[in-house]
């Protein structure tokens, strides 16, 4: 057969595969308008898209085809040849190349995750340092950095969301969507928040990242349960192994501050119910993205239209929680529009009380950049991978930022000592990660389809 057939843009036909989890991808098959009606359908055979190869050929210009059914990977390879600029004699020996592309996709999609996983660690171990830092001039009002986190975002988000609008990359069918699981998220987070503060407010030490490490184990679990995931024994040992390496790395400097007698079970388990709370925020996150590409078409809503929404019903829930809120930060209500005023002249260092805020409005304002954009960056991890994921990568920078908290960091004073236990856990963590990335490649196919199969 003669290899010099070449596509034509006189009709385009696009089909689909859900060969790999989670993903769609679209085929243009090209051939001439006229041959229309010779080009065969798509069927659905046992859970997958198949699609009758096409086979173009030329001889003198004239075109014809050949047909036979190919299923599971080797029915891709077959017609993704079929879809190149160029077509070769179909003897089979078309298919490695085309592996070899669709292996390197593979790749860059996998390397996007990375850089994306470890642009969010990095940003997590800044939003830890920059937090304590925030706390220095702001040191009597953390309520008040806390609240103009949480709407001031909802100001940059929606003006970022506005911008993005107005550029095309937002569109209106992304903005049309259903708002009742925005709303659903804002209320998690809220929630989440509300109990977190008050747990946080009893436990002290270790307490805090060590039962973070739920939070891993709650996503594993609704993501199983809501989403449809199923897990492979490496992906849950390496959970396993991260959240081991946290405790280690934690409890080996923590000393007495995760003693039992210290704390009382409820407090536990309202941090534990907190991180219930976030994971189950997280998911929902990630089901929005899946559940988007049903009213777009395919297309996948932008995070800006996420974070928006999820940030302004937050900031409303929060409004109805302020009474209880400011209670637990030992704030009576009514005295609640004076610390703002206070804080405010604090965080902008003016006033008579600007006495003790030396830093301010610096370091406030680097970490709710630097919060701000750590938040993005997770967001991003889910939408390219999963919650999980974007935990996984959050989670690498609790050993990062301990570490951090060693160097001598202005405005803090002198660094903690490294623990004992610092390498162990993190190596312990290190591995977890690598064992959960890990996965085993797939043998390539070398046998050629044979002409009984191919005319079948």
């Amino acid at each position: 057969m003669s290899a010099c057939c070449r596509s034509s843009p006189d009709l385009t036909l696009l089909y689909e595969d859900r060969l790999r989890r989670h993903r769609r991808r679209t085929v243009a098959v090209h051939a001439p308008a006229a041959h229309r009606s010779r080009l065969p359908a798509a069927d659905a055979v046992g859970g997958l898209l198949v699609l009758e190869a096409v086979w173009l050929r030329c001889s003198e210009h004239k075109w014809g085809r050949r047909r036979g059914h190919v299923r599971d990977r080797a029915f891709t390879e077959v017609r993704l040849n079929a879809v190149g600029e160029r077509i070769g004699d179909f003897d089979g020996q078309g298919l490695p190349m085309v592996a070899e592309a669709e292996e390197e996709e593979e790749r860059r999609r996998r390397a996007g995750v990375v850089a994306a996983a470890v642009m969010t660690a990095v940003l997590g171990t800044g939003n830890r340092v920059f937090y304590k830092l925030a706390l220095v001039p702001l040191k009597r009002y953390p309520f008040f950095l806390a609240q103009l986190a949480t709407f001031g975002y909802v100001v940059v988000y929606f003006s970022i969301l506005y911008g993005r609008y107005h550029a095309g990359i937002v569109t209106d069918e992304m903005l049309s969507l259903p708002k009742i699981p925005f709303m659903v998220v804002g209320l998690l987070e809220a929630l989440g928040a509300a109990s977190g503060m008050a747990a946080g407010a009893v436990l002290s030490g270790a307490w805090i990242p060590i039962l973070s490490q739920t939070f891993l184990v709650w996503q594993l679990l609704l993501s199983f349960l809501f989403l449809g995931r199923r897990y492979s024994a490496n992906q849950v040992l390496g959970c396993v192994l991260v959240s081991l390496g946290v405790i280690i790395t934690v409890a080996s400097g923590s000393g007495s501050g995760i003693s039992l007698q210290n704390v009382g079970i409820f407090w536990i388990l309202l941090m534990i119910s907190s991180f219930f709370l976030q994971a189950a925020d997280t998911v929902l996150k990630e089901k929005i993205f899946l559940d988007s590409t049903k009213w777009l078409k395919g297309g996948s809503v932008d995070l800006f239209v996420v974070n928006s929404f999820g940030s302004a019903f937050q900031a409303m829930f929060i409004c109805l929680l302020l009474p209880f809120l400011s209670k637990l930060w030992g704030i009576p209500f009514s005295m609640l529009p004076t610390y703002i005023k206070d804080g405010g002249a604090c965080f902008l260092n003016i006033g008579k009380l600007a006495s003790g805020c030396e830093g301010a409005p610096m370091l406030p304002l680097l970490f709710v950049v630097v919060n701000m954009a750590f938040n993005i960056s997770m967001l991003h991890v889910v939408k390219v991978s999963s919650a999980v994921a974007s935990c996984l990568a959050s989670t690498f920078s609790v050993p990062l930022s301990i570490y951090a908290f060693t160097l001598p960091l202005p405005f803090i004073g002198a660094p903690s000592p490294l623990p004992a236990g610092f390498m162990l856990g993190a190596a312990v963590l290190v591995a977890g990660l690598l064992i959960y990335t890990w996965t085993p490649s797939p043998a390539r196919p070398t046998t050629k389809l044979s002409p009984e199969t191919r005319l079948r």
